[in-house]
């Protein structure tokens, strides 16, 4: 449907806010874009560090080592016996999908073996990957 037949069809007033929805609810859709702090993202990577490293040394332990997380495909890493729901996850880690996953680990990948409840605070997700992005 072309604009010209919508304004022909309906009110100007009204074909312009039929035209417009779409951009306006993109727009309300999209999340606030946070800016994350490395140095803040290094102490709250303190949490995560009973099971997972990072580093040029990072391996592998009660975790899957985290070096170079961003942009991998999940279950990826061979020092880390992976649980059956993350190798058939078939997701890259992306800034999106991490933070998704750290906000609710086993509601993102159901089944996963990360003992986490997950992160509330979106500032503290969004620091920690602006931190993760340094390793």
């Amino acid at each position: 449907m072309t604009s010209t037949f919508l304004f022909r069809l309906l009110s100007p007033l009204t074909a312009a806010a039929l035209l417009l929805a779409p951009a306006a609810v993109a727009h309300a859709a999209a999340p606030a874009t946070l800016t994350g702090n490395a140095e803040a993202g290094k102490a709250a990577f303190r949490k995560c560090a009973s099971c997972h490293q990072v580093g040029p040394s990072a391996r592998g332990g009660f975790g899957p080592k985290l070096t170079g997380v961003i942009g991998r495909k999940a279950g990826a890493t061979t020092d880390y016996k992976y649980s059956a729901a993350m190798k058939n996850a078939n997701i890259v880690w992306s800034e999106q999908n991490l933070a998704s996953f750290l906000k609710a680990p086993s509601d993102f990948i159901p089944g996963n073996n990360m003992r986490f409840w997950g992160i509330g605070n979106a500032q503290q997700v969004s620091d920690l990957l602006a931190y993760l992005r340094t390793q």
